[in-house]
């Protein structure tokens, strides 16, 4: 379950929502890294799901064009360099198994074009300075293309299996989000297999089409999670939705109505869900 849907920032004051996703049947958590100043949070946070046993992986994004890994400027691509840097050694004090997200552009800046090959490869660079890091952090890393109303460099599968292998860096990988891919994709399913054939798909984002509880919508939630199994995955199937408990992420993912009566309403029917799937094929 992305945490998200709570919170920016987990603290101990979670813990009651944490035990009650692993009392639902929940294997872990994805937790965010937006504020990596604090290497300690996260390693005390780790203890925390060590003792209620929940598995966890990391979702981080790029605060601002200060930090951007398509800058051209070489000062805003150090920063990016910079910030990863912080956010991985975050991730290894927390113990989160991958590294996921948006992590190779601010979201909702836009150059009015199409990304260019300039960019791409400013971007490419970014992420080939820390991708040992990572490595040896232990963490699987998965960008997630978004829809074209929050990003431009990378919308599709496609895109991203072609920035990969620019990049060519083992662990990086696609997080494929079910809501994105029912926004930019022709064929959700065709994207998702072909994608997979290359080695590519790293995580999964169990997402509806209006970011509300899994099932509710006429996202190609089950038809999703048929074709992976069928494909023989065995990662993870995480939850995310949205509301409006942080501002700053409901303005710039465009929530401003309730999408659902409760989060628990999400994470209960939403495991429900995705578990009936899976165990049906």
């Amino acid at each position: 379950m992305n945490l998200l849907l709570w919170t920016g920032h987990v603290d101990e004051s979670h813990v009651p929502v944490l035990k009650a996703l692993k009392d639902t049947g929940f294997d872990g958590v994805e937790v965010p890294v937006f504020d990596p100043s604090d290497a300690a949070h996260y390693a005390r946070l780790g203890g925390i799901l060590d003792d209620l046993g929940l598995q966890r992986t990391a979702v981080a994004l790029i605060p601002d064009e200060a930090h951007s890994p398509i800058s051209a400027d070489a000062g805003a691509r150090q920063g990016g360099v910079d910030h990863l840097n912080r956010v991985i050694d975050c991730c290894e004090a927390l113990g989160a198994q991958a590294l996921v997200g948006p992590w190779f552009q601010p979201l909702g800046v836009f150059s009015g074009e199409g990304p260019t090959g300039e960019e791409l490869e400013r971007c490419a660079g970014v992420h080939r300075a820390v991708a040992q890091k990572a490595r040896d952090a232990g963490l699987v890393c998965a960008l997630e293309p978004l829809n074209r109303f929050e990003c431009y460099l990378l919308n599709t599968c496609e895109q991203s299996s072609a920035y990969l292998e620019r990049l060519n860096e083992p662990g990086f990988g696609i997080l494929y989000d079910t809501f994105h891919a029912n926004i930019e994709e022709k064929d959700p399913l065709a994207a998702l297999n072909t994608a997979y054939a290359k080695g590519h798909v790293n995580h999964v984002h169990i997402s509806e089409n209006d970011r509300g509880t899994p099932g509710r919508g006429h996202a190609n939630i089950r038809e999703t999670i048929h074709a992976l199994k069928g494909l023989g995955y065995d990662g993870w199937l995480t939850i995310e939705a949205f509301g409006k408990a942080l501002p700053e992420l409901a303005a710039a993912t465009r929530v401003w109505r309730d999408f659902f009566a409760s989060p628990e309403e999400v994470y209960t029917e939403g495991y429900s869900y995705i578990r009936q799937c899976w165990d049906e094929c």
